[in-house]
């Protein structure tokens, strides 16, 4: 029995690649500029009254901003699995999966707390 070719007979549609790489550049920048603000937020989460925390929901924000982002990179990813390559294939579909490992272990660590 043959193998299956690599790539099918058809190709993703031109700028495919290069619109899955620009979506999954910003979808890191935003998730690492996420976490300053987090940090502070955290700092002062111990204030009381009109000094409670503005760095969380810019951090939350930035971060919701982000996985709009890593969604847009990884349908396109998933759409054309077949005819991307390897590069392009984890390229689009790590910051995705990124959250989910955060989201999921964020809620192991609620639920068992």
């Amino acid at each position: 029995m043959p193998d299956a070719p690599a790539s099918p007979g058809w190709t993703p549609p031109f700028g495919t690649s290069q619109r899955i790489r620009n979506r999954s550049i910003w979808a890191v920048a935003f998730f690492a500029a996420a976490v300053p603000p987090a940090l502070v937020g955290m700092g002062v989460a111990s204030a009381r009254g009109e000094e409670i925390a503005v760095g969380m929901p810019i951090a939350l924000g930035l971060w919701a901003i982000g996985a709009l982002a890593a969604l847009a990179a990884a349908v396109p990813t998933l759409r054309h699995w077949d005819g991307l390559p390897l590069q392009i294939r984890l390229l689009g579909a790590l910051p995705m999966l990124t959250v989910s490992l955060f989201l999921t272990a964020a809620l192991i660590g609620v639920l068992l707390a």
